[in-house]
């Protein structure tokens, strides 16, 4: 962690796991073991979308500063988009994050860039914070793309975003190869990804701009790794898939992110 003065962020993806039960337990017992109101650190839960209003509910009963998040959202206010949430839905759900462009909308659902601004600049016009998603396949990896790649989605998701609107965007860089399969970049492989990405930042507005903006790890961050990681000057926190289903675990990596801010 940088002195920068960058306030770590971990996010927990649920993604499409769980039950409304196990989605409540889940989040009463991410409450339980990091507290109401985190120190130091923003902590975000994205559930899947039939369970927002179940998670706010113990959020807001519990006056938690946890955000609630949404895995994705749709560009357009409103209108015929069956299967569609909107920026509203969402807040009128309680949500205050967005992921934008995850690995696997990008790569499973087929979302391309231009999908992916149009929902970054609808996140931000909405009022709420864009985590914006990106990374490599392995077979750019393979390639030597990885520089490439990164700059490319970086570029294209942050196209038309005011620096001011910077503030509200959380850059989650996430190498394909690395999730869900047990394998993760070393402490400097994801270091040497993310200096080079705030490069980006920094040529798209200026040096302020890209000290400000976190940049958090989402490659199989795990109790075990996560101090590590974020022990690494340009990574800010990290965005959790698997180890977020675990209250335990996800707690640990919430407290590896305050051990290394403080």
């Amino acid at each position: 962690m940088s002195d920068a003065g960058r306030r770590p962020f971990v996010g927990g993806n649920w993604k499409m796991n769980g039950d409304r039960g196990s989605a409540a337990t889940l989040i009463r017992g991410v409450l339980g073991a990091i507290g109401a109101d985190p120190e130091g650190i923003d902590v975000a839960v994205f559930p899947a979308f039939p369970y927002l209003l179940e998670v706010g509910s113990i959020l807001s009963g519990d006056q938690s500063t946890v955000m609630l998040g949404a895995q994705d959202v749709y560009h357009q206010p409103n209108g015929a988009f069956t299967g569609e949430v909107s920026v509203e839905m969402l807040r009128d759900c309680g949500v205050s994050a967005v992921l934008v462009g995850h690995s696997e909308r990008r790569h499973v659902i087929g979302e391309d860039d231009r999908t992916v601004n149009r929902k970054v600049l609808a996140t931000l016009n909405g009022g709420m914070t864009a985590v914006l998603c990106i990374g490599e396949t392995l077979e750019q990896r393979e390639a030597g793309e990885t520089d490439a790649v990164n700059e490319r989605q970086t570029r294209l998701g942050l196209a038309e975003v005011s620096a001011d609107d910077m503030d509200r965007v959380v850059i989650a860089y996430e190498p394909v190869w690395a999730i869900g399969t047990g394998r993760t970049a070393t402490p400097e492989d994801a270091q040497d990804a993310h200096a080079k990405i705030r490069s980006v930042v920094a040529g798209l507005y200026n040096a302020d701009v890209a000290e400000r903006v976190r940049i958090i790890y989402g490659g199989s961050m795990k109790p075990d790794n996560a101090q590590a990681l974020m022990a690494m000057p340009d990574i800010d926190g990290g965005l959790i898939g698997g180890a977020s289903l675990k209250a335990a675990d996800f707690a640990a990596i919430v407290r590896a992110g305050v051990g290394v801010a403080s």
